[in-house]
Order: structure tokens, then sequence, then C-alpha cells
């Protein structure tokens, strides 16, 4: 019998029960900004439920973005600028955008990347390979957006977004569905599951992965289901992440957006491809909300974010509702079919570029 060490039964444990430390993550962050925030002075009951619908949108929203890996900014930033002053009677400032994107992003896609690992649909090794060549570029991204026109910006991330439409509408996605996974190997089992893990190292908590001398991975999921897939395609993943990367670095999303179709026409399974793109946008989305806020002193005249005047009114109810759908995310995605996960996705591109070529040409 194998005994697992100290780290592991740490890492097994806290993946066991991630949801507990997820959900307490938003409800420390509202109490802080309920009590040490800046907000305007005379505030009551009234200032802090202003918002409480936006709770609802954004647990959709992150549902959606989860399900398919790609950056809550794509939908939020979109239902912001469109949908919101239709309902609050206001509209918001660029800064402001930035600010409630970035902040609900961060707790939503944190929430849903343990979730994924923790259902055994991450790859660790690739992840850290597609992060590690994406910074650059995200810091790239971050510094030109405090000097790039908004409609030079918006048309060519509109531009990008509909070649990954059609990119993602001619992949073949039936090239790896889920299989039951053998109980008779013992090389193989699910995180959580009662059989002996391999101890794998490429893999974050207990591994339900194994790969064989021939680069073939094999993973298998909380359910059960098993995956078989390779590792190569670096080339091609690295180009579609560094685009990706500049893009993310801009306005908070691109790198998912564009990088997911590089994993999947490397023939990476669309849910372990969802799965590990949590990680690779969450760490990206982070790395450049940091550029964002402090990197505006290394560009002359560049802006900064001021926290001061974030509609804290706002965020209580976007990033509990974030976290949400970022643990609802995992099991809406097992529950799909290949089919209607890349049929969504790209639909939801193609909508996403629409509304930027409006915000381009001023037709909002």
């Amino acid at each position: 019998m194998t005994t697992s060490s100290p780290s592991s039964r740490l890492q097994k444990g806290f993946l066991k029960y991630q949801h507990v430390f997820v959900f307490l993550a938003p409800l420390l962050f509202v109490v802080g900004v309920y009590t040490i925030a800046p907000t305007p002075t005379d505030t009551g009951a009234g200032y802090w439920f202003e918002y409480w619908w936006l709770c609802i949108a954004f647990v959709i929203g992150a549902t959606i973005v989860n399900t398919v890996g790609i950056s809550g900014s794509a939908l939020f930033v979109p239902f912001l600028i469109f949908i919101f002053p239709l309902l609050a009677g206001e509209t918001l400032t660029p800064e402001t955008l930035v600010k409630v994107g970035l902040i609900s992003e961060s707790f939503g896609l944190s929430s849903s990347a343990l979730a994924f690992i923790q259902y055994g649909l991450v790859d660790r090794r690739l992840a850290l390979s597609l992060v590690l060549g994406s910074v650059p570029f995200v810091i790239a991204g971050a510094l030109l957006s405090f000097v790039i026109p908004e409609p030079l910006f918006h048309a060519l991330l509109g531009i990008a977004l509909l070649a990954a439409s059609y990119l993602l509408f001619k992949a073949d996605l039936g090239h790896e569905d889920p299989g039951e996974a053998d109980d008779s190997d013992p090389n193989v089992s699910a995180d959580g599951g009662d059989a002996t893990l391999p101890d794998d190292a490429n893999k974050l908590g207990p591994a339900g992965v194994e790969t064989a001398d021939n680069g073939t991975v094999t993973r298998v999921d909380r359910d059960g289901n098993d995956y078989d897939y390779t590792r190569g395609g670096y080339l091609e993943r690295f180009a579609n992440y560094g685009i990706g990367g500049i893009f993310q670095g801009l306005a908070g999303f691109g790198v998912g957006e564009l990088g997911i179709i590089s994993m999947l026409r490397t023939e990476v399974p669309v849910r372990v491809a969802i799965g590990t793109n949590h990680i690779v946008v969450a760490l990206t989305a982070v790395l450049a909300s940091l550029v964002h806020v402090f990197g505006g002193g290394l560009v002359p005249g560049a802006h900064s974010i001021d926290l001061a005047s974030t509609p804290w009114n706002m965020v209580v109810w976007t990033v509990p509702a974030t976290v949400t759908g970022g643990q609802i995310a995992p099991y809406v995605s097992t529950a799909l079919d290949t089919g209607t996960i890349k049929k969504f996705v790209g639909g939801l591109f193609a909508v996403i570029a629409a509304a930027l070529f409006l915000m381009a040409t001023g037709g909002f």
C-alpha cells in the first residue's frame, strides 16, 4: 500500500473541501468592503442594495464563461456597456468597467479553476507551459493599453474573436469524447476516489492521471470518465496564446478565447482543454490586473486605477455571484455534449465580436 506524503494529503484535503475555502473568500471580501472600503458619505442600506440584481446577471454570466473556459470580462464588459444602462439608467466610465470586471473576474476564475482541478480536468504541465509563454505578451498588452486608442483596440479584438469563432466551427471536436475508466487498472483513478492513486508530480492534488512512455496521457475525472491525448503542438499553442496574451493585457480577455482554439486543434479533449484553460486565464488575468493597477507609472501620461472611486455597492454583489457561477461551471461542462459546447462558444464569440465592432464605430 502506497503511503502519501503530508503535502499530498494536504492538497487532497484542500481540494476535497475547496468549496468551503472558495465561498469564505467572497464572504471575507464583502465584510472587508463593508467595514474598511472608502465609500461615499452617509451610505445606508439603500446604497448597498441598489444593485442587488447584478447578482443574478453575474451568476448566469460567470456560469457561461467558466463553462466554456473564457474570461469573465468577455461577457461582463459588454453587459455593463449595453445592458446595464438600460436597467440602471446610467452609464459607467471605462475606468469603472475595468475595475468591476477585474475584481469580479479574479474571484470567479479562481473559484472555477479550483473546481475544475478538483474535478480532475486540469493538465498542470500544459497549463504551466502556456502561462510562462504568455507572460511577456500579457505585460506588453497591458502596457500598450495605456496608449492605444479605444476604437482601434475594440476593432482589433472584434477581428480576433471573429477569427476564433470561424476556427472553432471548423475544428473537429469529435476526436476524444470521454470513455469509462477501467476500474481494473490500479494505475489510473479519479480525483477523490478511494483507489490507490499514482504519485504523479505533474498534476495538482491527488493525481487521476498517468503519462505513458510514448507521451500519451490518460486522465480520469471525478465521475470516472477517461481521456487520452498527447501534449504535442506546443508551437501552435504558443502562437495563439501569445496573440491572446496581448489582448488579455489590453482589456482582460483574449487569451482564453484564442488559446482554447489551439488546444482543441491539437487534439486536447474539449473538457480537459476547458479546465486547463481556466488556470491560464486566471493567472494571466491576475498578472494583467497588477500591470493595469501599478504599470501606469511606467508609461508617460498613463492612467491608474483609483480604488477610492470603485463602486463597492456593485462588487459586493458581483464577486459572490462570479464565485457561485465558477463552482457551477464544471458540472454544466460535463453535462453538455461536445457539439453543444462548440456551437455555443462559436456563436458567443461572434456576438461579442459584433458588440465590439459597434463599440469601435460608436454605434451604441
